[in-house]
């Protein structure tokens, strides 16, 4: 596990050489990824009933899944009778994954002898690093909830950079939108989770490192344990009016608990991997994760292929699932041959995002890329210095965050907006839309040749409108009467203007009115 919220750089994620393994003593357990034979397959094609997946789920590889068909091997669970014969050994299974047939277990050298006998074992392998290592992490600074004149308060520089206000000007909230959060815990008692317009709306959540239903404050945890999840899941949804405002807070949500807050340990990766799968189940739009893996791993091995948690999010975009994960804190260098993301941001169509400042300018510990293979590495970039999201405990008070956790659910409440505005965008469309329409990109016409910016700066409304005219008010792909009648609407002087441009949504021509210039402009455009 590597966090990414920091008000400074107070973790360097250098890659550490692999740990040897050693015996445990005979009754000491320790952590096991153990690698399973081919499932048995049906004698009858694979079908929605042999499989965990919601109907919603259904829906969305219907329409995005790049795969053959809508389901295959990996939906099918694991075999009960094989997990039952790992119990039998004494073993204690931690999580288990369809997607890579493999379970991981707590087990003493005599129950991992055992296990390894059993005819359906392919592998069994240590987690490398089954003792925790501590972390020193900071303490975020916390700002008080001053009331700002905007009704974005604290929050309106963080969303302005990235024009998300341009999309809820257009009715675009995040209605429909199901988001998942992979991190380390909730604590859903602030005030902007319980509004009466807005109330947060959780449809399913898992805590995967105690194996229960509450994703909250528990009995044993550490005493920060929920603060990481709380900031991420306040910069998506909270809704306080003049306080404090998230990017999608009208979404639906899906919140996994798997990460243990000040260790280091593999057994993360096959929690994250657990959840990952519950969020795809559920039938999740999106998955945001603002965390990330490196101590067991080499440089060499973030070639999108190795780390468990990257092979996950290969078979989850693969799926029709659109993924977003933080680059890392690392810092970054003028060598486009050295690199320091983490895992999984290697991943092949997982969006990576790096961190910059409200200037624009990059955040000094945003980690650079590219991937081991050269792919590039972050993609995108939003403000992660300073951003401002609930205080994890305080019921009322706002805190200020600084990493690539941050710029993270940024880029993914912008992403939900976009989708939710162009929902014939699959995994290649969204970062397409992305990409080409983030600052560098559109300023020179090229990506960063240090591996550092990326495309740049993303923009929701922009992202929004790619492939779409200028008189399609609503982004629905047609010119007709529903955006004649909001341009009817708001005829006359710009009062309400648009942050993306200055002037107002309707206002085609950009002349600072609505009027009959505009008119024609959508008469020209009418029926394509």
């Amino acid at each position: 596990m590597q966090f990414a919220a920091f008000v400074t750089l107070a973790l360097a994620m250098q890659p550490s050489a692999q740990m040897p393994v050693t015996a445990s003593a005979p009754s000491e357990r320790r952590a096991m990824w153990i690698e399973l034979a081919a499932k048995q397959l049906p004698k009858h094609e694979i079908i929605a009933a042999d499989t965990l997946l919601s109907e919603r789920a259904i829906a969305r590889r219907a329409a995005h899944r790049t795969m053959p068909g809508l389901f295959d091997e990996r939906d099918l669970p694991i075999d009960a009778t094989r997990l039952d014969l790992v119990r039998s050994t004494g073993a204690v299974i931690r999580t288990q994954s369809r997607w890579l047939n493999a379970i991981s277990v707590n087990a003493t050298d005599e129950e991992i002898r055992t296990i390894a006998k059993l005819p359906f074992v392919l592998s069994v392998a240590p987690l490398h690093r089954s003792s925790p290592v501590p972390l020193d992490r900071e303490s975020p600074i916390e700002a008080d909830g001053g009331v700002a004149s905007l009704d974005y308060g604290s929050t309106a520089a963080q969303l302005l950079q990235i024009n998300i206000p341009s999309m809820h000007m257009r009715g675009f909230h995040g209605e429909g939108m199901i988001i998942g959060i992979l991190d380390t815990g909730f604590n859903r008692v602030h005030e902007a989770f319980h509004s009466v317009e807005h109330p947060l709306d959780v449809i399913a959540e898992w805590d995967f490192v105690s194996n229960d239903g509450n994703t909250g404050i528990e009995t044993g945890d550490d005493p920060n344990q929920h603060k990481h999840g709380t900031w991420i899941l306040g910069t998506l949804a909270a809704y306080l009016p003049g306080s404090a405002i998230g990017a999608a807070f009208s979404a639906k949500f899906v919140l996994a608990k798997t990460e243990v807050y000040a260790t280091e340990t593999i057994i993360e990766e096959d929690y994250y991997v657990a959840g990952l799968e519950f969020i795809e189940a559920h039938g999740a739009d999106l998955a945001t994760s603002s965390l990330g893996y490196i101590d067991w791993y080499t440089p060499e091995m973030l070639d999108g292929l190795t780390a468990i948690t990257t092979r996950a999010v290969n078979i989850a975009t693969a799926n029709g699932l659109v993924c977003l994960t933080a680059a890392g804190n690392a810092g970054h260098d003028a060598d486009p041959l050295t690199f320091s993301i983490i895992a999984p941001a290697d991943a092949f169509n997982v969006i990576t995002c790096g961190a910059a400042n409200l200037n624009d300018s990059i955040a000094g510990f945003s980690s650079d890329g590219p991937t081991a293979d050269g792919r590039l590495k972050p993609e995108v970039l939003a403000c992660g210095v300073s951003v401002v999201s609930v205080n994890s405990t305080n019921p009322t008070g706002l805190s200020a965050v600084s990493g690539t956790s941050l710029s993270t659910p940024l880029i993914a409440g912008a992403t939900a907006l976009l989708m939710q505005a162009r929902g014939d965008l699959g995994v290649a469309g969204v970062r397409d839309a992305l990409f080409t329409t983030s600052s560098d990109f559109v300023a020179n016409g090229f990506t960063d040749p240090l591996f550092v910016r990326g495309y740049g700066i993303i923009s929701a409304i922009a992202a929004a409108k790619n492939n779409r005219l200028p008189a399609d008010l609503n982004l629905d792909g047609l010119v007709n009467a529903v955006d004649l009648t909001a341009l009817l609407a708001a005829w006359g002087l710009c009062i309400d203007p648009d942050p993306a441009n200055g002037t107002c949504i309707a206002d085609i021509d950009l002349d600072g009115s609505i009027g009959g210039s505009d008119i024609v402009r959508i008469l020209s455009a009418w029926g394509q």
